[in-house]
Parts: C-alpha cells; structure tokens; sequence
C-alpha cells in the first residue's frame, strides 16, 4: 500500500477498480480540498456515521482541531480509542443486552470485538501504533451543553459584543443580532420573523444599542429592558404604540421564567462558549470538540447551534487567510439545521460560513440522509460529495439532476452498487467519480452515548486512573446509611461476576396525562427516572436524567459481593429533603417530557397515540393514494368523454381525407393520360393539330389545373388534421399530468408537522423517590 500517514492526506478507504472488486490502493484525500467543503449523504445503515469518524480520526493525526456538533450522540465514539485493543478496554461499553441477543457473556463478547478490531484493522493496514498516535496527537473533549455530564458550556459570552471584525462589517452585524435574537426567542417558543416581530425588533434593538456601546447585556439586564428600554421611540412610533407597556412586562415574565427555571441554570454555568478555546487547548494543543446535544429540546438544540455558528463566524473572521485546511466543522444530520425552504436561526450563520470560510482555512462537512434536507445555495459551495446508498430512486434521480457529471448513466451505476461502508465519491477536483469502501475505524463505534457513559468518559479524562470515581469522592466497602424515611435500590449489572463500584443515583417514578380534545389525546404514562447528581452533590442533574422503561423489573434489594460504595452526595444526607425533590421532579417532568403528536394538514389527521412518525406517514401515504385513486378514477372519466370525441372526430378526418385524396390522385391520372392519347393521336396521324384536338387539349390542362386547387384543399385538410392530433396529445399530456400529481407516492418531509403536549400539571402524580445504587465495572 501507498503511505497512509503523509500529512495533508486522509486515509479513508480503499478504492474499487472498473468491474467493482475491491482493491488494496488506499483513498488518499487531500486535505486542503476540505477547505471547498463536503456533504455526506445516505440512509441510515450507510455507514456515514462510521466515515464522519474516520474523517475526523485522520484530521486529527494531522494535527487538525474540529468542532464537531453531534445531535444524535454518536460522536463520542471517537474518545472509545484503546491502544492495547484488550478486551477490558471494550468491557464497560457494552451493552449487556446485545451480548445477551448474541448468546453470549459479557466478557466473551468482550474478546470478539477485541480480535475483531485487531483483525480488521491489520486489513486496512492500520498498527495499534497508530491509535496511540491519534489519542497523542488531539485533546478530545465532550461538552455538553445544559448538563454537567461532559464539559458544561456557559453562554453569556454570546451576549457579550462581538470581535472588532464583525462590528466594522454592518452585514456581518445584522446577521449575528437577528440570529442571535431568533434563537433566544425559539426557547420562548415564538417563531419570531425579523421584520414583521414586535418581539424581534425590540430585543434586536436592545441587543444592538448595547454592542454599539461596547458592552455586554446580561439575560438579567435584557428582561429589565424590555420592561424599561433605554429608548423612546421605535422607528418613527412612539415606544408605547409599537409595543405597549403591559404586553412588554409579558415578554420579560416569559424570559424571566426561563432564566428562573432549574434547568436553564445549567446553560450558565461551565466554560465559555470561545471558539478559540474549543478547538485548542491553554497549551496550543489542537482539540476535538464534540458538541453533544442529544439531551436537549429541538428549540434547546437551534438555539445551542445558532450560538456555536455564530461564535465560530466571528473566530474565522478574526484569522489570517490561507489556501490549506486550518480547522473543520463537522455536523452530524444537519437536518432541520438548514432547510432549502423555511429559515431557522441556524441557516443564515451556515450559509455565510459556507460563503466564506474557505479563505481562512476552515474546512465544513455535513451530513444527512437526503440532499433535499440542505439549502442548494449552500450546496453549490460544496466541493466533494460522499454519497452511500439512497432510501428510494426518487432521491437518486433528485441528486444526479443536482450534480454535473459526465455519463448519468455511468454515475447510475456507480450509486446503485453503494452499500454499507460503499460509498460514491464526485469531487471537483477529480475528473470522474469513484466507488471506495471506508477504511476500518480506529475507535469502537458502539453507537450512541448517554450522560451517563458521557460523564464516565469525562471521569477518564480528568482522573485517568479510574473510569468510575469522580475526582474528589471516596469508595468504601462499607455502604453508606441513609437518613430514615428514603427508600433504595440496586441495579447490577448482568453477566458480569467481576468487582463494581456502586455510584449514588436519584430513583423517581411518576405517572403522566396527556390531554387534547383537538388531538383526542387522553393518555396516562409511567415514567421511571433515572438522574444523577451534581458534581458537588448538593443537587439533582435532572437535565442529564434518562427514561428507563423496564428498570423495576431489575431492581434488586440487594447489592452483589465483593462491591464499594461511592460517598452519599451531600443533598441526600438532609432531613426532609423528599418533598424538596418532589417539587424540583414535578417541575422538571411539566417543562420537559411531552407527548408527541404527528398533524396531516392536507388530510387533516394525526397520528394515533405512540404512533411513530414514519407508521404515521406510512399510513398517509397510502390513505392519500386510496383518496387520489377516487380522484384518478373520476379524472380518468371526464378526460375520456373528452378524448373520444376528439379521436371520433380524427378518425372521420382521416377516411375523408383519404378518400378524397384518392379521388384527386385517379382524376389527375385521368386528364393527364387523355391531355397524352390526344397529343399521341395528333403526332402518328403526321396531321396539324386541329381546332378540335387544341380544345381537347386545353380541356385536359384546365382540368388538370382544377385537380391542383384540389390539392390545396387537401393540404388545408391535412393541416386541420394534424391540428386535431395536436389536440388530442395536449390532451393526453394534460391528463396524465393531472393523474401524476394525484399519483405521487411520497409526502414531503415539511408536510407532516410535529405537535408537542405538554402534561396537565394537576394530574402530575408522582409515585416514588429512592436512591438508586448503580454498579459500574470497578479497575
């Protein structure tokens, strides 16, 4: 093989040859044609995620910082890197019931994907070597925006003025207040336009007013000037008539009750979202910053986003321009984030960084399962595209109509024989595409992390010497006692007999009604919580809780042998402190757990209780086909009457045009042949032509002349004809077009519309609150 490790090239597979057998030639990408940037798209089961991963793995030998946003949780497998591949290293990882679907014990499992790593790596020509040389090269963080799980980030430095750069640019300016501004209200749950928002304008104001002035506005200082703007007037009206004093005190009761929230506090905390700080370290050592965001609501998610964008905009700016890849933005599923259609917060700071950020170094890849989820302005700003297995020929056609290639049906070709970890590679720095196969990735792609295994990695980060104590608390094999009145519980681990440590959780269970007449939602939900503790112990982390649906069926009153016990946080050692987190549960399940209900406009329905999105526009989609058949059928009707009049009507053109020009075609053979026997006649008879044979023969050509107007007329007969034809194919077109638009077969994805319902928080019955001892592989 060609040298995989000469910098400024990613090793990301290995290349097919013409007839599609696999070879051992390496797919060698330049580095510095990132900076043009990249989309990656597939179905799920492609295997992008596992090329995002390998994509970062060899940016980061390269010495290559990323901000990396993960929406789905995936990401965080590139920290799941082990040098010595033992099967220990894979051990607390797993997840007990995939061994068990497999037949077989944890620790056995352990060991097949130890020698399957090992194997599967020697074949893609990679050393245990050189996982060691990724975890040197990069610092790899997990924050975790509004949780303490990973890296807590704080982001009241998005609300401090921007860099020099972006305030000298008026444009540049707009954009970050009308972003910023539309992100913050999301969280409020108004989808505020720009121009015609009271709420926008004036909070975009205020913004506006403060950064002019070089300072920064609080969240505090926001709600009291919204209340008591620092102006008078708006525009040319006066304060008072744009927005009144009492619809403005409504505005900032609605931020001030988000600001107050216990779950909001956590988005204060934590480093500061600075970009220069997420992708190097105090020492200049350059960083992975996945950006986890799975936990969070979507308007928790646009916002976090937005704020990330933005920052990373103003960094770019601030940098010196270069021709070679400096850094990288990757996105994981960019759906939603960049729609071709509606314009959410997050679209105008991405499309500006697809624009321009090629000059200062900064290389962006996005990822999604179909390319008409992303604007195809910013699309045109992409150089290279990955392309793995579509879900339907409908989206293959769609991407080949979007990209220029030179043979569609070579490039046809070429997409149909993707598969899992086969993927198409079109860029516009190679003459034709190529179909490669990713090469094996270094770290343990095991799916999606929770906070919890997110906090434990955090843990492995801070204190390396232990993957399951927290730096600063103490273990001891003597349980510690409880305050009376608290229950508690054991959850072990199956198919593990090794020694654990036991790790203090909070234990809640509570029951849940919906309630819609709209909807026709009545439903009531068990719900048992599982939520760590804060680092300090003096709180419950309920931003990082997990819903565990079947956790009482494996609860024990026991724990195992041979097991320590992590010290008791300090919150749960006070008296009287049940009915406290009482309160916090029942205000934390009201504001954060939701039923979700699916809305077809156009059919007006929605979906059934716990009916999924894709069951629900299955069913759509077929009750759509059923309804468009009745209206195929009742069009197919009225075309018909339509169409067989019009052919009726050919068909009798036709036979009388036929007959007439056969008639025509026999007189003319006849006068020319009489006009010829009488001139023949004259000639053999060696007489001059008589007065009789001149008129005889002036009669023939006069006849003649009559059959040419003749002519005409079946010509002018033909040309109605053929206008008749005309006719009946617009018809026919008319028709089928009409038969194909009731025929389509897929509702788009902005047709079907999510409803979220909040519980009814006099029915909020809360059930238990316990201590959960929680048992953890003990090193």
């Amino acid at each position: 093989m060609n040298d995989i490790s000469k910098r400024g090239e990613f090793y990301l597979g290995k290349l097919f040859d013409p007839k599609g057998n696999l070879t051992d030639l390496p797919f060698l990408y330049p580095s510095k044609d990132l900076t043009t940037h990249a989309v990656c798209v597939g179905m799920t089961g492609s295997g992008k995620t596992g090329f995002g991963i390998v994509l970062l793995e060899e940016a980061a030998l390269d010495g290559i910082p990323a901000i990396i946003i993960d929406p789905k949780g995936d990401m965080g497998d590139l920290l799941l890197t082990f040098p010595d591949l033992k099967p220990d290293d894979f051990l607390p990882w797993i997840d007990p019931t995939e061994a068990a679907n497999k037949g077989m014990d944890i620790k056995d499992y352990a060991k097949e994907l130890a020698d399957k790593w090992k194997t599967n790596l020697a074949k893609s020509g990679q050393t245990q070597k050189r996982i060691q040389e990724l975890r040197n090269s990069v610092d790899m963080v997990i924050y975790t925006p509004a949780s303490k799980a990973g890296i807590s980030i704080s982001i009241l430095g998005s609300f401090a003025p921007p860099p020099k750069e972006v305030m000298l640019d008026s444009a540049a300016l707009r954009e970050r207040i009308q972003t910023t501004t539309s992100s913050l209200l999301g969280l409020l749950g108004i989808d505020a336009d720009p121009i015609k928002s009271r709420e926008h304008i004036l909070i975009s104001t205020l913004i506006d007013q403060a950064w002019q002035k070089g300072e920064e506005i609080g969240l505090a200082q926001l709600i009291q000037q919204i209340q008591k703007p620092p102006f008078t007037k708006v525009g040319v009206l006066d304060l008072e008539t744009f927005f009144p004093t009492k619809e403005r005190i409504a505005l900032s009761v609605t931020l001030n009750n988000l600001l107050a929230s216990p779950g909001f506090q956590a988005w204060l905390e934590g480093e500061p979202l600075d970009m220069q700080k997420l992708l190097y370290t105090d020492k200049g050592k350059p960083k992975l910053a996945i950006i986890s965001i799975a936990h969070l609501t979507d308007p928790e998610r646009m916002f976090i986003v937005t704020l990330i964008l933005n920052e990373l905009l103003g960094w770019v700016r601030r940098q010196s321009g270069t021709s070679s890849l400096r850094s990288l933005l990757y996105m994981d599923e960019i759906f939603g984030y960049f729609p071709p259609t509606s314009n959410p917060p997050s679209k105008l700071p991405m499309l500006t960084l697809l624009k321009q950020a090629r000059a200062f170094g900064l290389g962006i890849v996005l990822s999604t399962q179909n390319p008409v989820d992303l604007d195809y302005k910013g699309l045109a700003n992409c150089g290279t595209w990955i392309i793995g297995k579509l879900q339907t020929e409908r989206d293959k056609e769609r991407l080949i109509d979007g990209l220029q290639v030179g043979s569609r049906a070579e490039f046809n070709a070429l997409i149909t024989s993707t598969g899992s970890q086969k993927f198409v590679c079109n860029s516009i720095y190679l003459k034709e595409p190529f179909l490669f196969q990713t090469r094996w990735a270094m770290s343990y792609l095991k799916g999606p992390l929770t906070l919890v295994q997110i906090s434990e990695l955090t843990d492995h980060k801070a204190e390396p010497v232990s993957n399951v104590q927290k730096a600063g608390s103490t273990s001891s094999t003597q349980k510690p006692v409880l305050q009376p009145g608290i229950g508690e519980y054991y959850l072990n681990l199956t198919s593990y007999n090794g020694p654990v440590v036991y790790k203090p959780f909070l234990f809640a269970t509570a029951k849940l009604h919906f309630a819609n007449s709209k909807y026709k939602i009545d439903e009531w939900q068990d719900l048992n919580i599982v939520a760590p503790f804060t680092t300090d112990g003096q709180d419950i982390a309920w931003g990082q809780s997990e819903v565990i649906p079947d956790i009482q069926k494996n609860l024990s009153n026991d724990p195992q042998s041979n097991a320590t016990f992590e010290d008791l946080p300090g919150l749960i050692q006070h008296q009287k402190v049940i009915a406290t987190i009482q309160k916090q549960f029942s205000s934390y399940l009201y504001q954060d757990k939701n039923f979700t209900v699916y809305e077809f406009p156009e059919l007006n329905t929605f979906s059934q209780p716990n009916e999924t999105e894709a069951a629900f526009r299955l069913r759509m989609e077929e009750l759509l086909q059923s309804k468009n058949k009745e209206k195929v059928d009742v069009l197919k009707k009225k075309y018909e009457d339509k169409i067989s009049a019009l052919a009726e009507k050919i068909r009798k053109q036709e036979m009388g045009l036929e007959e007439e020009k056969s008639q025509t075609f026999w007189q003319k053979i006849e006068a020319y042949f009489s006009m010829f026997m009488t001139l023949l006649g004259a000639f053999f008879s060696r007489k001059k032509l008589s007065k009789t044979t001149i008129n005889q023969t002036g009669t023939s050509l006069r006849r003649v002349g009559r059959l040419g107007k003749n002519d005409q007329e079946v010509a002018n007969k033909e040309e109605n004809l053929k206008a008749y034809q005309q006719q009946l194919e617009d018809l026919q077109v008319e028709r089928d077009t009409e038969i194909a638009r009731l025929s389509v077969k897929e509702i788009p994805e902005s047709a079907i519309q999510k409803v979220t319902i909040s519980p009814k928080k006099s029915d909020i019955a809360i059930d238990r609150i316990s201590l959960l001892w929680r048992s953890f592989p003990l090193k």
